[in-house]
Formats: structure tokens, C-alpha cells, sequence
């Protein structure tokens, strides 16, 4: 074990579902922690079971109190109308010294503090590629939150994908972006493979020429660093095949349709943010 892993200290984990067990493949395999410094704690068998599989060692716990009793950062990992519970459940053994690690989307972290009564809080956004080590995760933190594991939430996180920290108020169009993104670009590599097959493509292979094009360009564009209007002006030539089809995008208005697909989903992330915090409710005294 390196000398980074053991100043994490033990790891808890609220829910065991699949960004919780993305997350910890992701910390393992990055050597940043071991499967014996997991807690999780999930009610469901299957959950239970498929994280046993995945990764031996790792610890279970039979309630949420139990988990977090010696954790320093606990990973809170349900879903949204599970969230309230879960943070009653453990609030009174959460160690004061521990930070709690949200995934939970929608819930701000002035909610989040009143049902867990801390207020060393990260709150993340992650993305489904964080399945396959090729998420997005975008965190904002509370001022309480310790230089030291705040780091060490980032560090643990880049496990997974990029980071990017930004401001609490940003996270509803990190949501409509990131978040809804995968999404919409699974729509687009779908309608670029029916047009493979529309054009005479077989099947199979419309689809394996979709998935790899976007995951080539999307590469390209990271590692050149170009603007993409660059890379696009540089495929179109005059007359060519690529100018007609771009042509066609635009009389359909497929630029301003994915703009205001990520507007939508940001003001739909905002609205369920807004409901969560008043079904959650105030905190319960402990």
C-alpha cells in the first residue's frame, strides 16, 4: 500500500449500485485504495453480490450507521428519494472528522448538510463513461471541507475520468451537459449508424464506423487541443462530401436543437433540485 492510500483512511460507501461499484473498481485499480478499506453498505443482494464479485476483500456492513462509524470520506451513492433516510440513518455516527461525498444528483449541499448534520460536504456530478474509466466528474465543496481531503477526493475521482471543480451554482448546467450529455451523443451515434445503413452499410459495421469516428474525433480533440470549428473546416473541402452533409445539419437545425437539449436538461436538473430540498425536508434532531 502507498503512503497516499493511508492517509485516506478507510473508505464508506452509502449504496452499492453502479457508479458506486465504478467508483471503487476505479479507485482500486488506480492502486489508491484497497478493496479491504471498502465499506459498502446496500440492502439489495444482487448489489451485494456483483461488488463481491468485482472486487474481493471488499467489506460489507448490515446498516449505514455501521458502515461510516470509521470512515474519513463516505461516498453517499442512492438514489435521490432514498437520499433523506439514508443521511438520518448514519448521522449520528458520521465521525466529525469525515467528509461526506455526494452523488446524489439534485440534492444542494445546504440540504444535504442539514440531513446529515455535517458540513464538510463535496457534492459530485458524475457521468455514466465513469463505468469505463472515461467519465467526467464535476465537484463543488463546501469551505469546511480539509484542503487535504478535498484533494484527495479529486485524486481519488480522476480514477475514473477528468475532474473539474466549479461552483455550487454551475452544477444544474454541468448536469444538463456532462450529465444528460452521454445521452444525447448515444443519439447521435445511433442516427450516424442508421444513415451507414440508410447509405448501404451493413449493420454491424454502420455502427462500429459510428462508435469509433466519435471516439476518434473526441480524442483528436482532446489531445490537439483545436477548437472544434477548426477540425471541422479542415474536413471540409469545397465541393466536397463533407460540406454537403454539414449543409443538411444545418437546414435541420440540429447545432441549435443539441443547445437547447442541454438548456432543458439544465432547467429539468434545477426543477428537481428544488423538489428534492422540499421533500427532504428539515433534518431530524439526534
Amino acid at each position: 500500500m502507498s503512503s497516499s492510500t493511508s492517509t485516506t483512511g478507510p473508505v464508506a460507501m452509502v449504496g452499492g449500485g453502479q457508479m458506486a461499484l465504478a467508483l471503487a473498481e476505479g479507485f482500486c485499480r488506480a492502486g489508491l485504495v484497497s478493496a479491504a478499506e471498502i465499506t459498502v453498505f446496500d440492502p439489495s443482494d444482487a448489489a451485494r453480490e456483483r461488488l463481491a464479485a468485482r472486487l474481493p476483500g471488499v467489506r460489507f456492513a448490515s446498516t449505514a450507521a455501521q458502515a461510516v462509524r470509521d470512515a474519513r470520506l463516505v461516498f453517499l451513492a442512492v438514489k435521490p428519494q432514498q437520499a433523506a433516510a439514508a443521511c438520518r440513518e448514519f448521522r449520528s455516527d458520521l465521525p466529525p472528522a469525515a467528509v461526506l461525498v455526494s452523488v446524489v444528483a439534485g440534492l444542494p449541499i445546504a440540504t444535504l448538510s442539514g440531513l446529515a448534520g455535517t458540513a464538510r460536504i463535496v457534492r459530485v456530478m458524475p457521468n455514466t463513461p465513469c463505468l469505463v474509466g472515461r467519465g467526467v466528474s464535476v465537484v463543488c465543496r463546501s469551505p469546511d471541507v480539509p484542503a487535504d481531503l478535498a484533494e484527495r477526493t479529486r485524486t481519488l475521482l480522476a480514477a475514473v475520468g477528468h475532474v473539474h471543480e466549479v461552483d455550487e451554482s454551475l452544477l444544474d448546467a454541468v448536469t444538463g451537459l456532462s450529465g444528460s450529455g452521454p445521452g444525447f451523443v448515444a443519439l447521435l451515434v445511433e442516427a450516424l449508424s442508421d444513415g451507414g445503413v440508410k447509405a448501404g452499410l451493413p449493420r454491424p459495421l454502420a455502427l462500429a464506423l459510428a462508435v469509433e469516428t466519435l471516439g476518434g474525433t473526441a480524442a483528436l480533440l482532446e489531445q490537439t487541443g483545436e477548437h472544434p470549428a477548426q477540425i471541422k473546416d479542415r474536413v471540409s473541402s469545397p465541393g466536397g462530401t463533407t460540406i454537403a452533409g454539414l449543409a443538411v445539419l444545418e437546414q435541420r437545425g440540429v447545432r441549435s436543437a443539441l443547445i437547447d437539449a442541454v438548456v432543458a436538461a439544465a432547467a429539468r436538473a434545477k426543477e428537481l433540485g428544488k423538489a428534492q430540498a422540499v421533500e427532504s425536508g428539515p433534518a431530524r434532531e439526534t
